[in-house]
Formats: C-alpha cells, sequence, structure tokens
C-alpha cells in the first residue's frame, strides 16, 4: 500500500511541477514595452502586453500597437512576406489603443492594415490585406504575385469568433461582425454582419435604436448581385486605401 501512496505522491509532485513551471514560463514571456521583445516593434505602447507563447511573430519594425492594448496568447503579427523585408519608414501594422486581440488570431499585413482604438475579436480571427492572385491558369497559385488591398477596420468593433477580414474590407465605427463570417467590401458605421459573404443584418438607426435590415443589404463590392469574386479580387490592386 505505501508504494502505491508514494507513486500517487510523486505524479501529483510531476503534475504541480509541471503546472508551475508551464505558469512561470507565461508571466515571464510576457511581452510588454520594457522587454527587448516589446522595443523591438515601431511602436509598443505603455499598459500593453503580448501574451505567451506567442505565435508568428516578425516584422516588427513595421508594426505599431497602441497603448492598453493586449495581444492574447497563440497570436500571430506578421508584416512583410519574410522577417527582415523593408517595408519602408511607415508601419504597414497599426493596431490602436485599448484593444484585445483574441486567443490564436492572425493579423498579416504587407501593404496597409489598420485597426483602430478599442477594437475586441474574438479567438481565430484572421484579418489579411493580401491574396495570392490567379491569373495565369497552368502556373501553381501559391508561385503568382500575390495582389494587395488596405484594410482598415473602425475603432469601437467587435468581430466574433472565427471571422475572417479580406483584402480591401474597410469596416466601420462600432460593428459587429458575427462570428465565423467573412468581410470584404465597406461595412458602415453602428451595424451588424455577418455571413458569408458578410451582410448586414441589422443597423442603428438614431431614435428607433437596433434594426433589422431587409435581408438584402450587403457591405459594398461583395455579394452575388455584384462584380464576381475573381473581378473583386483582381481589383484588389487597384483598389484606393480606405479613408482614414
Amino acid at each position: 500500500m505505501s508504494r502505491w501512496l508514494a507513486g500517487d505522491r510523486l505524479r501529483l509532485l510531476r503534475w504541480r511541477a509541471v503546472h508551475w513551471a508551464w505558469d512561470a514560463a507565461q508571466r515571464a514571456g510576457v511581452v510588454t514595452a520594457d522587454t527587448p521583445a516589446g522595443r523591438r516593434f515601431a511602436a509598443f505602447g505603455r499598459g500593453s502586453m503580448a501574451a505567451f507563447p506567442p505565435g508568428a511573430v516578425f516584422g516588427e519594425r513595421s508594426i505599431a500597437i497602441g497603448a492598453d492594448t493586449l495581444i492574447g496568447p497563440f497570436v500571430s503579427l506578421s508584416a512583410g512576406m519574410v522577417p527582415g523585408q523593408d517595408l519602408g519608414p511607415v508601419p504597414v501594422l497599426q493596431i490602436g489603443d485599448r484593444c484585445v486581440i483574441g486567443r490564436g488570431s492572425h493579423i498579416v499585413a504587407h501593404h496597409s492594415l489598420v485597426i483602430g482604438d478599442d477594437v475586441f475579436t474574438g479567438p481565430y480571427v484572421y484579418v489579411t490585406d493580401q491574396n495570392h492572385g490567379y491569373a495565369d491558369p497552368e502556373m501553381p497559385i501559391g508561385r503568382q504575385l500575390p495582389l494587395n488591398a488596405a484594410v482598415r477596420i473602425g475603432s469601437g468593433s467587435w468581430l466574433g469568433a472565427g471571422a475572417v477580414v479580406l483584402p480591401g474590407a474597410c469596416i466601420g465605427r462600432n460593428v459587429v461582425i458575427a462570428a465565423g463570417s467573412v468581410v470584404r467590401g465597406t461595412v458602415p458605421d453602428r451595424c451588424v454582419a455577418a455571413g458569408v459573404p458578410a451582410r448586414v443584418v441589422r443597423r442603428y438607426q438614431p431614435g428607433e435604436g437596433w434594426s433589422p435590415t431587409s435581408g438584402a443589404d450587403r457591405p459594398t463590392g461583395s455579394g452575388t448581385a455584384g462584380p464576381g469574386f475573381g473581378e473583386l479580387v483582381e481589383g484588389f490592386a487597384q483598389s484606393p486605401d480606405p479613408p482614414r
């Protein structure tokens, strides 16, 4: 009996040691403005934190993060195609103040990706300003030149778990993007968008509150009634930057 009790105690001690070490690593690995990792960014605001462990993080010199922003664990933040790429003096990825980027999300910038203040995302959100081209039907798509279009997410917005924001998207202020939605085109201020592709399902009307739409209200530049997806992708390279 004593042998079994000793074995149980040993397993308990191992379990406690593993969890203690993991908790200690998480605390020690947090990135702040005062850590060497934080100083690699173009800007890393006071009070901001990036949790440990991170996802893929590179191109920090082209990434600016505001104050009091929380980056969750396993979040990938990247600027450019490869580490060390010169993207010029202006950060191509900008995340504002008091934002929360949910666990496992990917924010991938090459051209211009701006997230306003007080933007919250659920886990596993994907935002990018670059798409693969496919103009040559004989060449593997992964070897064709990518196409860029600026992305902007307005202040005060919320992106639900698993949402995808594609190149050229311009999401307004205080917008809700439902979980699992795919956003392309322009989503106006103070509305709820849902679906694949996302369409506006509710709007805020002064004096009336939040009201359902007719069901045919889609973001500008998206939907089956407008240009085909191929036309939209080809147009990404010519899309102007969204208004600042």
